[in-house]
């Protein structure tokens, strides 16, 4: 395998109160999060970082290959790299560790140039500050569509991982949100 190309670095603002929407892909976009207990595990993950007071979720979903989140980090401890760093980092080694145990097949497409296993792409991500209620509603939507638009679900509430049935009032949720006030 050839050594990546080097990106731009992104410039990303760290200001208090401010919501930031993050997107993570998995390496080469593989649809690592194909098997519902993996998604299960990812929300779990992203719910223990939550409680320990590193940010205000607003908005998630976990798709197939990728996740979405809409938060707002509880600077200045928490930046959204640390954020980002406690929910993918453990996540991924454990369930590469898993797969080891399992000697599940996907092993052998994780390995990149360096000869290390990874889940996740390289990078931060796509990371967007959110200036604007307008804004904030309109990321709100895009993730809970997500799902339907990929042909995944017909409604987003029908997509347990997601967020979308707690904005619609109900309690019974993987991961709760925290409300905008």
């Amino acid at each position: 395998m050839q050594e990546p190309r080097r990106r731009k670095a992104l410039k990303r603002f760290e200001a208090p109160g401010q919501a930031r929407f993050i997107t993570c892909s998995c390496w080469q976009r593989l649809p690592l999060f194909g098997n519902p207990s993996i998604r299960d595990a990812f929300a779990d993950q992203l719910g223990t970082v939550r409680q320990r007071n590193a940010f205000r979720l607003l908005g998630w979903v976990i798709m197939p290959e990728h996740f979405h989140i809409l938060v707002i980090p509880n600077l200045p401890e928490w930046t959204m790299p640390r954020i980002l760093g406690a929910i993918k980092r453990p996540f991924a080694q454990s369930t590469i560790e898993r797969w080891h145990e399992l000697n599940a097949r996907v092993l052998t497409r994780l390995v990149d140039w360096a000869g290390t296993y990874r889940f996740w792409q390289r990078g931060g991500g796509y990371d967007r500050n959110i200036y604007t209620e307008p804004e904030r509603l309109e990321k709100l939507e895009y993730i809970h569509n997500n799902p339907v638009e990929r042909g995944l679900v017909a409604n987003p509430m029908d997509w347990p991982w997601s967020s979308a049935r707690a904005h619609a009032g109900y309690e019974s949720v993987l991961v709760p949100i925290d409300r905008v006030t």
